[in-house]
């Protein structure tokens, strides 16, 4: 699987999903920078990590999504190439108009770093065919702007079109106002584009793909990718 992670001043995820690609893929990922305006030809993934692009002065993702490089994001995932974005890099894809919604300040007002809950609620697209149906999975969070919010019509649109890839619940599967960390509407904590080759989502994957790391709940979505693009 060819990947390309971009990475944005105030990026400090970019390393951690490089090495788990790298890992689980056996290919290091090109790094490309923000002022780059064309990307590694035959890509089969893109990648926006998590971080603080531009330290978030304006609104989370706003700045980073006008960035050159995000032309020919835009470009390739027209044409189909699938696209990542995790914490911070979803809340680019939302600013650059890839995804619905947007993310908002934390109900609670601070900074969330730990451990929650998420059932697989689309177990039938590139990302998550590695995990099974309704499958409850532990992974890390680390935000303080990971408040999903979009109008009432996109919300059953995406219901409808099963475009709810993860929703924060407890340990068994329930979905609960005390499951949900920031206050996500409908306890979305991440969405698909209409092809659903684009996923965005706020917890990090490539903080639990090994062992040592706690836990290895995060490996199959890199597995999934990798099946999907053998």
């Amino acid at each position: 699987m060819k990947a390309a992670v971009i990475v944005f001043p105030g990026s400090n995820c970019d390393r951690d999903i490089a090495d788990a690609l790298a890992k689980i893929c056996g290919m290091q990922p090109h790094m490309v920078w923000h002022k780059d305006q064309d990307l590694p030809e035959g890509l089969d993934l893109i990648v926006l990590p998590g971080g603080f692009s531009h330290g978030d002065y304006l609104r989370s993702g706003a700045i980073a999504a006008q960035a050159p490089v995000m032309r020919a994001v835009k470009s390739r995932a027209e044409a189909g190439c699938a696209v990542l974005g995790i914490c911070n890099g979803f809340q680019i894809l939302t600013e650059a108009g890839l995804l619905p919604g947007g993310l908002m300040r934390n109900a609670g007002l601070k900074f969330i770093c730990r451990d929650v809950w998420l059932k697989v609620d689309a177990a039938d697209t590139i990302y998550t065919r590695s995990y099974g149906s309704d499958a409850v999975i532990r992974i890390p969070v680390a935000h303080h702007d990971g408040n999903y919010t979009a109008d009432e019509r996109t919300l059953d649109k995406l219901e409808a079109e099963g475009r709810i890839a993860f929703r924060y619940t407890d340990p068994e599967g329930n979905i609960a106002d005390t499951a949900n960390p920031n206050g996500s509407a409908r306890s979305i904590a991440g969405v698909l584009s209409a092809n659903r080759r684009i996923l965005g989502l706020m917890p990090h994957p490539e903080r639990l793909i090994d062992p040592i790391q706690g836990g290895t709940d995060g490996r199959p979505m890199f597995n999934s990718l990798m099946e999907a693009f053998a």
